[in-house]
């Protein structure tokens, strides 16, 4: 592979013999939501202004609240924007590479026989998100992963996919890729087969 067809998200050209499986992205909008708590941020500024408007009995007082609010909110989505755009999951037949950072992009290379269980949220909107427990002595800080980690482990941090937009889709072939790295038996292609064979145990990602 030469660098004038590297896919966007590889630092560097892949060894022979490797092969690029899938690529993703997440989603500005769940990342904003899910990892920058837009939700929360909009409802305690919304209940700010509804304090202050009842106890100055006038909607007026609420003005300067709501404005502060949605500077806030403005704030959270533009960090939201850059984390989507600056982040690169790629899987191989050998390894699942986190290409992440704003502004010191670094890429956290995942061999596929250092994962020990995945699993899968889904979520409403039809996003997930997929957090991977790594082998016991792989060591990995929680700083370096954030936010592409699952939330409070931190002794044993574990790298988490965030807000996949086609997250049955990517299960589905991190299941394939970790049942043949580790000579079992492949899953049907089909999402809800792999996702099947995803590690019950981690079912509750983001929990």
């Amino acid at each position: 592979m030469s660098d004038d067809v590297l896919p966007r998200g590889l630092p560097a050209p892949l060894p022979p013999g490797e092969r690029l499986i899938w690529q993703g992205r997440p989603g500005t909008l769940g990342l904003a939501r899910r990892v920058f708590h837009l939700d929360l941020v909009a409802a305690y500024f919304a209940l700010l202004a509804l304090i202050e408007a009842v106890s100055a009995g006038r909607a007026a007082a609420a003005l300067p609240l709501l404005g502060l609010g949605a500077a806030g909110l403005a704030v959270l989505l533009a960090l939201a924007w850059c984390s989507a755009r600056t982040t690169h999951y790629s899987l191989t037949d050998r390894r699942l590479m986190l290409r992440i950072g704003i502004a010191l992009p670094i890429t956290v290379n995942l061999p596929l026989h250092q994962i020990e269980a995945a699993g899968l949220r889904r979520f409403a909107d039809g996003s997930g998100e997929i957090p991977l427990l790594l082998k016991a002595g792989t060591r990995l800080a929680y700083l370096h992963l954030w936010p592409h980690a699952r939330p409070w482990r931190l002794t044993r941090p574990e790298p988490m996919l965030r807000a996949l937009p086609d997250a049955d889709e990517a299960a589905a072939r991190i299941a394939a890729a970790l049942a043949a790295a580790n000579g079992q038996p492949v899953p049907g292609w089909s999402p809800a087969a792999a996702t099947a064979a995803l590690p019950g145990h981690l079912a509750a990602a983001g929990s």
